[in-house]
């Protein structure tokens, strides 16, 4: 794991249980996965860069398709973001820097989240990582 943002305290450990948790739902798709925690704005170039979408996002999950060792993928999560959110919900800005790589690492295993069916199954296997890792709050009640 990578931690090039000032925003959010996410202790390794904490990443580690999560994305493990995420994994283990989907065993025979897993591998290693690649976690840097960033600002808005390197998140904001590389969403530009590689989805022609010039503002900042929560997360970006680029697969590897068959890099070094298994490599499953690279997840970039935004601390800044996972802040400003937090605060306008009142929940703790580590928990949602949490959802956002754990939502990466699903996305990776082939996760969907575009129509409500795929959403359902996607918030279940978030809850189920989430809860490996500690958060016992529900973190999508205050969501559209």
């Amino acid at each position: 794991m990578s931690d090039r943002q000032h925003h959010v305290r996410l202790p390794r450990e904490r990443v580690r249980r999560a994305v493990a948790a995420a994994l283990a739902l989907v065993p025979r798709r897993g591998g290693p996965v690649s976690v840097a925690l960033v600002d808005d704005r390197t998140i904001r170039r590389l969403h530009r860069a590689h989805l022609g979408v010039d503002t900042p996002t929560d997360v970006l999950s680029f697969p590897a398709g068959g890099g070094p060792a298994g490599l499953l993928g690279e997840v970039v999560a935004s601390g800044e973001t996972a802040g400003r959110e937090a605060a306008a919900r009142g929940l703790a800005a580590a928990d949602e820097l949490l959802l956002y790589v754990v939502h990466g690492v699903l996305h990776l295993l082939g996760f969907d989240d575009g129509a409500p069916a795929a959403r359902k199954k996607m918030r279940a296997a978030e809850r189920t990582a989430l809860h490996a890792a500690g958060v016992r709050r529900d973190l999508f009640s205050s969501r559209a």
